[in-house]
């Protein structure tokens, strides 16, 4: 079973949950829109501090490094959990893919008003699960493309993640990696809560308007 853990390992998995945490509360937009020179992105847009509010100030290029190094961080944090839970690794990724994202989604450095975990999101995916992860991408990309509304994509995104893995593993529910997945594309919807409101009745904003909510 993914949480069979032996009682001397646990300490092991409280420096994991603690290090992707901590990972995960990096604030790259932040970091990324002071350096470009854009000042505090929280004062931008929406105030979040994701890609897609960074694209609010017209610098591109800022907003894409933004969001790689927000996925990188996603994909990071598994990366150590394997490294350094190498007979644990399915626990300690299932961890570290949880709390990356939540860190990401309540950084401790910024009183705990984050991003919403999507491009995060995205790179726990391809770490964890690269076949259904990068297929995760694609639809993302799709979604967000077609309806050129952010939200679209990464909600579809994190609708189709679960599915791929089910897919994958002929629909067995008992599949260890399905359930930090489900875990975290329920945190992501939650964190779009006011984004599905306000597709519902039609005023969620495209990609590229500025000073709009998000």
């Amino acid at each position: 079973m993914i949480w069979h853990i032996p009682q001397y390992a646990w300490t092991l998995m409280a420096g994991i949950i603690l290090l992707s945490y901590l990972i995960g509360s990096i604030p790259f937009g932040m970091l990324v829109s002071y350096i470009g020179g854009m000042g505090d992105i929280r004062q931008i847009g929406s105030g979040n501090i994701g890609a897609t509010n960074v694209l609010r100030t017209g610098k591109k290029k800022l907003a894409v490094l933004t969001l790689l190094l927000d996925m990188g961080k996603g994909s990071f944090a598994i990366w150590c959990a394997y490294i350094f839970a190498i007979n644990y690794t399915v626990q300690a990724e299932s961890l570290a893919a949880i709390l990356v994202v939540v860190g990401h989604c309540f950084p401790v450095w910024i009183n705990f008003k984050g991003g919403k975990g999507v491009a995060t999101g995205l790179g726990v995916s391809l770490a964890l699960t690269p076949i259904a992860g990068l297929l995760s991408c694609i639809v993302w990309l799709l979604a967000a493309r077609l309806s050129r509304i952010s939200s679209i994509g990464g909600l579809s995104a994190f609708v189709a993640w679960p599915l791929f893995i089910m897919i994958f593993n002929h629909l067995d529910l008992k599949t260890p990696l399905l359930f930090p997945a489900l875990l975290i594309s329920l945190l992501i919807f939650f964190r779009h809560r006011t984004n599905i409101y306000r597709l519902s009745n039609g005023t969620e904003p495209r990609i590229g308007e500025k000073n709009q909510k998000n």
